[in-house]
Parts: C-alpha cells; sequence; structure tokens
C-alpha cells in the first residue's frame, strides 16, 4: 500500500470515527467466512456497520480524530474489527454476547461510547445492559404515571363501593 492510499485510508476512518458515538473494536479472528458472513449480516440488520481494520491505520485514525480515546489505542493488536452504530449503546454488546453463544468469537478488545472507554471483554456484560435513552425515557414515565395510577385506581374502587349499596338498595 502506498503512502497516498494509507492517507486516504487514514483520512476515511479519521472521518468515521467523528461521524459516530458508539465505537466498539472487537477481535473477529478465527471465524470462518460463513461465520463472519453471519455476523456481517446481524450488524446490517442491526444498524452497526462491521468494517476489518489495519491496526497501525486505525491507531493513526484514532490520533488524528477530535475525540480522546483514553488509552482505547493500546487495544490494537492482532486482528480488530470495528463496530460503529448511531443506535442504542447497548446494540453492539447484545449482539457480540448474542453471536458468543454459538462460538468464542467476537472478543470485545474494547469500546468508545460518548467519550466514556471500556476496555476488556470482561466489560461486555456492563456495554450489554446499558439502558437506551428511550428505555430511560420509557422507566421515567412509568415512575411519573405510577401514583396518579393509583389515585385513579382509588377513586375508581370508591365509587363502585358507593354504586354497589345505592344498587341493592334499589332492589
Amino acid at each position: 500500500m502506498t503512502r497516498e492510499e494509507k492517507a486516504k485510508v487514514i483520512a476515511g476512518l479519521t472521518k468515521e470515527l467523528a461521524g459516530y458515538n458508539i465505537i466498539y473494536l472487537a477481535d473477529i479472528s478465527n471465524l470462518n467466512a460463513a461465520a463472519t458472513e453471519k455476523l456481517r449480516r446481524a450488524c446490517f440488520g442491526a444498524g452497526i456497520h462491521l468494517e476489518v481494520v489495519k491496526n497501525a491505520l486505525m491507531a493513526k485514525a484514532m490520533e488524528a480524530s477530535d475525540k480522546d480515546f483514553q488509552g482505547l489505542e493500546d487495544t490494537l493488536k492482532g486482528n480488530t474489527a470495528v463496530m460503529l452504530t448511531e443506535g442504542a449503546a447497548n446494540v453492539p454488546g447484545k449482539l457480540i454476547k448474542d453471536f458468543r453463544k454459538t462460538s468464542d468469537r467476537p472478543v470485545l478488545k474494547g469500546a468508545w461510547i460518548n467519550g466514556e472507554v471500556y476496555v476488556g471483554d470482561d466489560q461486555l456484560n456492563t456495554l450489554a445492559s446499558i439502558k437506551s435513552r428511550e428505555e430511560l425515557i420509557g422507566e421515567i414515565i412509568g415512575l411519573l404515571q405510577s401514583p396518579i395510577r393509583r389515585v385513579i385506581s382509588a377513586l375508581e374502587n370508591k365509587a363502585e363501593k358507593a354504586e354497589a349499596p345505592a344498587e341493592a338498595a334499589a332492589e
């Protein structure tokens, strides 16, 4: 690869890194062609852009980026695949976790999510359990509605009890 080609690849990777707030780095080595294709299809279906990158070029793109990857560059060893998404932060984590039910790969190397860095495969459960913005809003709305529902239910029960003696007296 010539210097110009490398510069183009680095510029493209830098642009991609700038365009996403959820970036996962994973090791997908030892996956056969069928398993890799299955992973790519799962990523596509979940709205995740999956790309296998050269570690040196990715490290240079991270350096050129305006984001602070706080040591995530240290995970760039061996085979590296980048998973980029603008969806929920937990989607790539859940996808990796589900995929590993039938295989020992992919292995999470690290993730950068909205400025927070997670390093190591032991962070996978944490990343998969992160709640999306919509889930958090739903929980808050449910908590806010709960007291109102109890008041309405109590009023309805009181009204039903008041109607019951009136119906019995009319008979």
